[in-house]
């Protein structure tokens, strides 16, 4: 079960014409709203400063985009830069789970999972951290509430936790557990996991994406279902992964050998990924949604 990469790949590159995205287009997230494709996206432009773009599409394929980013850093947690969307919508508000990156030189690695929700896409108020000081990212938070929490699929290397909470402000430790972990016997995850995108809701359970690593930090995707009352509780997890870096602009760019996505969407028939290639351009993969489920269940 290998997913194919879509032929006008890739779909965004960056403009060099504009101060913020002309290095690197990268890590988009994606949702399907009143008829059309929204994408918010990771960019970095002159200042090397990451900062999350906003286009738009009627068919997921070619995009229009803004001039100017809908997220842009704030406060000392966000000094260099906000990184990574992943867009969730539940009852009609939309929450985008971000990385706040700071640090007082470029040796460092200061990173924040954080929260912040609108209801028309591009006008975001910030909700504030899922937690603080320490190394924790690849977040993002399921469809909908689950016996009155949100639950939230976050990362503290170099496993993949699940979280609750009532408001989306306070996060108890007490409801927060591992359920994945990097496999040292695997040939493609043995080092770090991080989540994907949100994950897709089946009759089976949640069918969800996410990456790894080993040794050479080579970047690629597997999947797993979860179980849809508690996804705590994982149903399988294939060994194999569905998808790796393989074309010369997800092998050679900012940086290489990487493959990172941050949404999964079914399209009828279909699961659409857009993912980025060596933190530099935007890239389409798909694969039919019955097979992909059926490698979930039983790969």
């Amino acid at each position: 079960m290998k997913l194919r990469r879509h032929p006008l790949n890739p779909i965004l590159l960056p403009d060099p014409t504009s101060h913020w995205e002309s290095k690197n287009v990268f890590n988009p997230s994606v949702v399907f709203h009143n008829g059309l494709y929204h994408m918010h996206y990771r960019a970095q432009g002159d200042d090397w400063v990451s900062r999350i773009g906003y286009a738009v599409s009627q068919d997921g394929v070619n995009w229009n985009r803004l001039r100017q980013p809908v997220l842009a850093p704030e406060g000392s947690t966000e000094s260099r830069g906000v990184e990574d969307p992943r867009v969730t919508e539940i009852n009609g508000v939309f929450y985008m789970a971000y990385t706040g990156y700071s640090g007082k030189d470029p040796s460092e690695d200061v990173v924040t999972p954080m929260f912040a929700e609108s209801t028309n896409l591009l006008d975001w108020a910030r909700i504030g951290p899922l937690v603080e000081g320490e190394d924790n990212k690849d977040h993002f938070l399921l469809p909908k509430k689950l016996h009155g929490q949100f639950v939230a699929v976050h990362r503290p290397y170099p496993n993949i936790w699940i979280a609750e909470s009532e408001d989306l402000i306070n996060w108890p430790r007490e409801k927060m557990s591992i359920i994945m972990s990097p496999r040292p016997d695997n040939h493609w995850d043995s080092v770090s996991i991080g989540g994907n995108g949100p994950p897709i809701e089946t009759e089976h359970g949640w069918l969800m994406f996410y990456h790894g690593y080993e040794e050479s930090r080579t970047y690629r995707f597997g999947v797993c279902m979860l179980a849809l009352d508690d996804p705590t509780q994982v149903l399988n997890r294939p060994r194999e992964w569905v998808f790796e870096p393989r074309e010369s602009w997800e092998l050679q760019g900012h940086v290489p050998n990487v493959v990172f996505s941050c949404a999964n969407l079914r399209v009828g028939d279909q699961v659409w990924v857009y993912y980025a290639g060596a933190d530099r351009v935007i890239g389409l993969a798909t694969c039919s949604y019955e097979e992909i489920v059926e490698f979930a269940r039983f790969g």
